[in-house]
């Protein structure tokens, strides 16, 4: 195991320290430590000091960049599906609203294409614009996706010929779906009209850990979190600017913090202005600039915003943390056409689900499903450390305070699935 230099310097500051303190009590004076004998007693005193304070200030940024714990495995069986079983229907459906609305609706169609043991068409993938539709391909890989569900459920890589619009039944689905849900709302029609397309809708924000682990929740598990990887080329992007704000964090360490912090969002949902409180739903800038400050990240501490483009709202926190990029300062030339200067912004909520997935520490300035499922992937991964702002009363406050309780209170799907 490779060894903090951190830790290194805090054990020996600590021992110099306790050996000092110790003598002057012993004695009564400075005079009699043998090294520091040749310094004045003014001299001696700042050095104490000093030590003890950059032992307190190593312990800290140890503290505030705390490693998370190792990968979880997962806890649920591979669902096996008997050929016998497979019916000749279909199940379509389309990935809508950005990466962390498609985790949930692949898993939802996971689950229902099996409890029918119909065939799941791959989908295809929209944007919040009419034209603004593309591939499933073109964002992630489809081999890893049909690897991942061999023997779960049948996958048919395009729509076959004989299904279209007038012999689909379309239903609509609650996400989270449950088998008496299918049961009751789905499997008749499916019956009767031998295909059918999904219509998933969010009625909640609803993460929460279920009580029990039934079949049903092995393969939403793997729908949730074993079938979606990114396709290499923007796997290749999202690696690059990882890299980029690595070298940037130099000063600490090569880690850094991704704050999912977007100004239109705040704006619609009027969080500038706002009286803090633990009941908020989002935080301006400035508000996650103290935050931060307050839980002890210093002005070296390298920040990574959702924001795509520098909005002068930003200054503020700029100011504070000068390390601060959104994606157009750290993505490579030579992606930006393809990736950040166009009008639809899909792949870049693809970017920024996967940023905050893999940052050192992620703070959600905005509440919703992308935090829960980004939340969700973190977990997965053993990568705890996300922090959720809120007002902190005093000068200084401790970040285990602030900690999701999505991980405080392991009440999050995720550890339905992995332990």
């Amino acid at each position: 195991m490779a060894v903090d230099p951190r830790q290194v310097l805090a054990g020996v500051l600590s021992i110099t320290m306790f050996v000092m303190l110790g003598d002057m009590i012993k004695r009564d004076h400075f005079d009699s430590l043998p090294f520091l004998k040749a310094l004045p007693n003014d001299d001696m005193r700042v050095y104490i000091l000093i030590s003890f304070y950059l032992y307190l200030k190593v312990d800290s940024e140890i503290s505030i960049w705390k490693e998370d714990g190792e990968s979880l495995n997962s806890c649920w069986t591979k669902p096996v599906l008997e050929d016998a079983d497979q019916s000749q229907g279909y199940v379509t459906f389309s990935l809508t609203n950005g990466p962390e609305y498609h985790v949930s609706q692949i898993a939802d169609a996971v689950v229902i294409a099996r409890y029918l043991h119909a065939t799941l068409v791959l989908p295809d993938i929209r944007g919040t614009e009419p034209a603004d539709k593309r591939k499933f391909g073109q964002v992630y890989d489809v081999e890893q996706f049909v690897k991942s569900l061999d023997g779960v459920v049948k996958v048919a890589k395009s729509q076959p010929s004989k299904i279209s619009g007038r012999n689909l039944a379309v239903v609509k689905v609650p996400s989270r779906v449950t088998e008496e849900h299918i049961a009751e709302n789905i499997e008749p029609i499916f019956r009767s009209k031998g295909n059918i397309r999904l219509a998933t809708y969010f009625p909640s924000v609803n993460m929460k850990k279920t009580k029990e682990n039934s079949n049903i929740n092995s393969t939403a598990c793997l729908g949730m979190f074993g079938t979606l990887e990114l396709q290499p080329e923007v796997n290749g992007v999202v690696e690059s600017m990882m890299k980029r704000l690595r070298t940037l964090s130099r000063k600490s360490n090569g880690q850094f913090i991704a704050v999912d912090l977007r100004v239109d969002i705040l704006e619609k949902k009027s969080c500038q202005g706002n009286s803090a409180s633990k009941s908020k739903s989002c935080y301006g800038p400035q508000e996650i600039a103290m935050f931060l400050r307050k839980l002890g990240f210093n002005k070296d501490t390298t920040i990574y915003l959702t924001q795509s483009r520098w909005d002068s709202s930003l200054d503020v926190l700029k100011d504070l943390f000068p390390r601060t990029y959104t994606k157009e300062s750290i993505m490579p030339i030579d992606k930006k056409a393809k990736f950040l200067d166009t009008e639809n912004s899909e792949l870049e909520k693809v970017i920024d689900f996967y940023m905050c997935s893999q940052s050192d520490v992620f703070v959600p300035a905005i509440s919703g499903l992308f935090y829960a499922n980004v939340a969700g992937k973190r977990i997965a991964s053993g990568k705890t450390r996300i922090l959720v702002p809120a007002d902190i009363a005093g000068s200084s406050a401790s970040s285990t305070d602030y900690l999701s309780h999505y991980v405080s209170k392991k009440n999050h799907f995720a550890y339905s699935c992995f332990c």
